[in-house]
């Protein structure tokens, strides 16, 4: 019995997960969509979800029932929960695929241009949207769908979720791929490049440069601040010899002149000695 609950559980909050990346994803494609004039298919899974306001939501709901009543403290703590899940997943996929998927480097108070102000204050709302009202109606939704087809649904809607990401991985996997094998001088040469490569391929290779029509490389980026860094470092190195040297002759001749008063010295002392003998 305890199973069957802890099954029940677990298919829940996965059924509430998806339902929640299918919202972002709608999102996504309204906010995007509008501006573009057109439909574009965001997220790096070829399904109608982005699995991180998935996370996002679901983290909310779970861990921050207790703040309901407090509405700054939730609203502060969904907006920090969703800021650092943002970061590091705009972090995690650079450093995975040498390429940086969203950049807010021209908004206002951003961190590293991975998140920025306006969106944690986004995230703060749709938090209290989610604790309050959003996942107690989708919890007394789910629960109240037949046993049978709840299970059925959840299994199907997995499976799915799974085989979606192993397709999108080997796509963006194959993304990388591209990435390396180009060699040109500068980021925007090599981003342009991988368009063009990846625009030759099948229709979801196409899909993600579509929904990522700002993307970057960075790869080169990181080769010119090491170029950078080697450079400063090997000026750096010849101005220390440079210094050295001088404090090395300025020491040579501070002991040549020492030497030479200590010669002049013994050489009286000597000279003396014998003036005594002669005397």
């Amino acid at each position: 019995m305890q199973m069957e609950v802890s099954m029940n559980t677990i298919v829940l909050y996965f059924l509430l997960f998806m339902i929640y990346s299918f919202l972002g994803w709608c999102m996504e494609v309204i906010v995007c969509g509008i501006p573009a004039k057109k439909f574009i298919n965001r997220g790096f899974l070829i399904g109608p979800y982005c699995p991180i306001y998935g996370y996002a939501a679901l983290s909310m709901a779970l861990l921050l029932r207790q703040y309901k009543d407090d509405v700054f403290a939730l609203f502060i703590l969904s907006a920090v929960i969703c800021t650092f899940l943002e970061y590091i997943t705009s972090f995690g996929m650079e450093k995975l695929f040498h390429a940086r998927w969203w950049d807010y480097s021209h908004k206002k108070f951003n961190i590293n241009g991975r998140v920025c102000l306006i969106n944690s204050i986004y995230f703060g709302i749709l938090g209290c949207l989610v604790v309050h009202w959003i996942n107690p109606f989708l919890t007394n939704l789910l629960l109240n769908i037949p046993f049978f087809l709840f299970y059925i649904i959840g299994w199907c809607l997995f499976a799915i979720f799974i085989i979606d990401n192993i397709i999108s991985f080997n796509i963006i996997a194959k993304f990388k791929s591209t990435t390396d094998t180009i060699r040109k001088d500068n980021t925007e040469e090599i981003t342009e490049k991988i368009k063009e490569t990846l625009n030759r391929k099948s229709i979801l290779y196409k899909r993600l440069l579509h929904a990522y029509p700002n993307m970057k490389a960075v790869l080169i980026k990181k080769k010119e601040n090491l170029k950078r860094l080697m450079d400063n470092t090997e000026e750096d190195l010849k101005n220390a010899i440079a210094k050295k040297n001088i404090e090395l002759k300025e020491l040579q001749e501070d002991l040549q002149e020492f030497i030479e008063q200590k010669q002049k010295k013994l050489k009286g002392l000597l000279n003396k000695d014998d003036e005594n003998g002669k005397n």
